[in-house]
């Protein structure tokens, strides 16, 4: 029969416990210095080694080359204390739970009268010794206080406050902790490595989340895992989807799938994936516990950059990737405005009868900041809007009616057109139609032909580099003139991050000569205060920096000379974020007295 991973992998010495340097450490100290007491009281949550630690102190006392801290595991009483032994005469384990009456301590104290049979000590383990009542303690008391010297007593408890005072105060208390995650990550791995068992990315982060600080936990958990897998080529795989649904974790898709959703304000996407979470039988209150795990990663994310993976351990560095744009498609306001609604909704889903009610004014509340009324919602609130004025611009002509012949297109100078061999050909269907130039010269493109295919531009970019589509989709067409494309950046900061990554530019450029079959310069229009150093550029197909002309002065300085515009537009924001709250609410609309209507 197969021998479960706890008992196997039970800790024989002080230095195999892991986790608990802070009991081990003076343990292994008295026992070198001979200073042992006569009577121990182990506390700590389940699981986290407190019997272990118990039989392993009892071992270093009898053994024969002892009193030691490191058993030599070869005498009689190691053999016997070892995982597999029989156990030893001389060392009683005693289950508090069933054995905590008057009687059973003056049992107790008839059998420590006697001296050891063979070894050094009598050693009398008490497991759950809070369930001991006040009768049975008063009885053990006297021989606590005042043992024979061969008797040593050690009690073990996940609740010592039970532990009558009398007898804790005649003990030497040795408080145990949960382990931490990144320790017990790397246990975990180590235990697979043994066991030849390969975990798909993501597993053992989901096991020591649900083991929860406790190695007994954590193992039985791996354990039922392991049992349940496939055997491949002489090895178990435990698959992802497989721990996921035995584990009741919500998958790593379907997350992926709510916070994009988010992200873009796609209301319709959000409930629907909400509606999978109620549908597959899922607990609604264990959905929104994952969703603040992943909000919580996200900000970190976003915090600490690059830095994410030391405090994130376990996650691929394509995941970290991934994580990053969902990070930066929000915004550490709008994010933080999330993580808010959704802890706010794990509270209130606590005793409540219609869960998935709860789990859907949660999403409302998410996708309409104006409900939050707080400084954090204010700032999301500005955020959003900030990234709409970026794009509203660039995505208003696409609606505008698309020239369809050469005639209705004034033409500007031509560009040298000859691409390189590595340079993408045009694409054959383009937004946008361009004029026709005479055989042997290149298609002539205007400022207007250029806004109308700006949006498939985008899609091209998005196609090459989600990261330089991150930073594309917030520009502005300003002008085109000859071979020089004006571009407006909403800050200096966007400007810097778009220069610095050389695949952004090479991916803008890129498209455009893919939809529209011409090769641009770029300049830079930012914002009034902003500084932009004048690079120049040769006409190539990829460079590492923005090609920069020179900067415009930005007509921005009378925007903020008129903050009252503003304040009226996150108003308005305001006042349409708590109409659509109140139909998702089923509350009836605000009505506008200006305009007779909503």
């Amino acid at each position: 029969m197969n021998q479960a991973l706890y008992r196997r992998y039970r800790p024989e010495t002080f230095a195999e416990l892991i986790g608990q340097a802070q009991v081990t450490a003076p343990l292994m100290t008295a026992l070198r210095t001979d200073r042992v007491n006569h009577a121990y009281l182990f506390s700590g949550p389940r699981g986290c080694g407190k019997t272990t630690s118990a039989r392993i102190l009892a071992r270093c006392l009898n053994c024969a080359e002892g009193p030691t801290d490191t058993p030599c595991g070869k005498c009689a009483s190691c053999i016997e204390l070892s995982r597999d032994g029989s156990g030893s005469l001389d060392v009683v384990e005693i289950d508090a739970a069933s054995h905590n009456g008057v009687d059973d301590a003056r049992d107790l104290r008839e059998r420590a009268i006697f001296a050891p049979a063979r070894d050094r000590f009598k050693i009398f383990i008490l497991d759950e010794a809070h369930m001991v009542t006040p009768q049975g303690f008063n009885a053990l008391l006297k021989i606590v206080e005042e043992p024979p010297a061969h008797v040593k007593f050690i009690f073990a408890t996940t609740e010592p406050e039970k532990v009558i005072g009398t007898i804790r105060s005649r003990t030497h208390h040795y408080p145990f902790r949960l382990v931490a995650p990144a320790e017990m990550l790397d246990y975990l791995e180590e235990v697979c490595a043994t066991e030849k068992v390969k975990p798909a990315p993501g597993v053992l982060t989901l096991v020591v989340r649900a083991g929860g600080g406790s190695v007994r936990d954590s193992l039985s958990l791996l354990d039922q895992l392991i049992a349940g897998s496939e055997l491949k080529s002489g090895s178990a795989e435990i698959e992802y989807d497989r721990a996921a649904a035995l584990l009741g974790y919500t998958h790593a898709n379907l997350l992926d799938e709510v916070v994009d959703a988010f992200a873009t304000q796609n209301s319709s996407l959000v409930f629907s994936s909400v509606d999978k979470v109620i549908q597959s039988g899922q607990d609604p209150r264990r959905f929104v516990e994952d969703l603040l795990e992943k909000l919580r990663d996200l900000i970190v994310v976003l915090s600490v950059g690059d830095e994410a993976k030391s405090v994130l351990r376990g996650i691929a560095p394509a995941e970290l990737e991934k994580m990053g744009l969902q990070a930066m498609s929000f915004g550490m306001a709008e994010l933080t405005h999330a993580a808010g609604a959704v802890a706010n909704a794990l509270t209130e889903m606590s005793g409540a009868t219609s869960p998935k009610l709860q789990l859907e004014l949660m999403c409302a509340k998410v996708l309409v900041p104006a409900s939050d009324k707080t400084e954090v919602g204010s700032l999301a609130r500005i955020e959003r809007l900030e990234r709409r004025m970026g794009v509203a611009a660039a995505a208003e002509p696409v609606s505008a009616p698309v020239p369809t012949s050469a005639p209705s297109v004034a033409a500007p100078k031509t560009v040298d057109a000859a691409p390189r061999a590595e340079t993408p050909q045009p694409a054959k269907a383009a937004a946008a139609p361009v004029a026709k130039a005479s055989a042997g010269s290149v298609p002539a493109v205007t400022q207007q032909v250029l806004m109308s295919a700006w949006a498939e531009i985008i899609g091209q970019v998005k196609k090459e580099s989600r990261a330089a589509w991150m930073v594309a989709f917030t520009l502005t067409v300003m002008d085109l003139t000859d071979d020089v494309l004006t571009l407006k950046f909403l800050s200096q900061k966007d400007l810097d991050s778009f220069k610095a990554d050389s695949r952004s530019t090479d991916a803008l450029r890129k498209a455009i000569f893919a939809v529209l079959g011409i090769q641009v310069k770029f300049r830079p229009h930012i914002e009034e205060g902003a500084e932009v150093a004048s690079v120049t550029e040769q006409a190539e197909p990829a460079t590492t920096v923005i090609p920069v002309v020179e900067q415009e002065v930005s007509e921005a300085s009378e925007a903020k000379s008129a903050p009252s515009s503003r304040n009226s537009m996150v108003n308005e924001e305001a006042r349409y974020g708590e109409s659509l709250l109140r139909e998702v609410l089923g509350a009836e609309p605000i009505q506008d007295p200006k305009a007779g209507g909503r």
